[in-house]
């Protein structure tokens, strides 16, 4: 299995938003955030003869991250088709023996009918920081249990009572929960900072 830090370096290449929509909370999943959730997810068996789901892909750092650890198969999920587009040049770019399949559509309600069983969603939802868009992870977390049978997501820090509330009223388990933080460039009128670093938290949860 190639290291973290490898996969990571590969990711370099992965381009994010041209226009990046705040309603949509879109930014950029760093290499090395996107690397650390694959490569656990990687190392608990999760990936290998797998279909693997990245909702919410964006620029599909995550999808692309998955398919190159081999997995059976990977689709990324986003409903708008800018990011869709650049995710498409960036598998190009990555050079992937596993090709990724990009569907527009709204990851609440994707047209998709993997085998559950089969099935990892890798996501980086939106973490609901925007004024009327609170929880806006949770429409995310309820398609990974309805579609899959394990889940990797990240969330903003102190969700901890929400993920698991979340996923013990919908037949999950969370079995793993990792702090993490990611930094954030300037890229929308209202960020005062050149950039600053978010803390997160990463959740692997089991669905029945």
């Amino acid at each position: 299995m190639p290291t973290k830090s490898a996969l990571a370096q590969q990711l370099g290449v992965v381009a994010g938003f041209d226009n990046p929509r705040a309603d949509l909370e879109q930014y950029r999943t760093p290499p090395d955030l996107a690397a650390h959730l694959v490569h656990r997810a990687d190392l608990e068996g999760d990936l290998q003869d797998r279909t693997v789901v990245d909702l919410g892909c964006g620029t599909g750092m995550l999808a692309l991250a998955a398919a190159l650890r081999g997995p059976e198969t990977v689709v990324g999920v986003d409903i708008d088709p800018d990011p869709l587009a650049t995710a498409r040049d960036n598998e190009r770019k990555v050079g992937s023996t596993t090709s990724v399949s990009w569907v527009r559509a709204d990851a609440t309600r994707v047209p998709l009918c993997p085998p559950v069983a089969e099935t990892t969603v890798v996501m980086n939802p939106p973490f609901g920081a925007q004024s009327g868009n609170e929880h806006a992870d949770r429409g995310f977390l309820a398609t990974a249990a309805e579609i899959s049978s394990v889940s990797y997501s990240l969330h903003n820090a102190g969700s901890g009572d929400f993920v698991e509330s979340f996923a013990a009223d919908n037949g999950g388990d969370v079995t793993h929960a990792f702090a993490a933080e990611f930094e954030v460039p300037h890229q929308f009128e209202f960020h005062e900072a050149e950039s600053r670093r978010i803390d997160a938290e990463l959740y692997r949860i089991e669905w029945e």
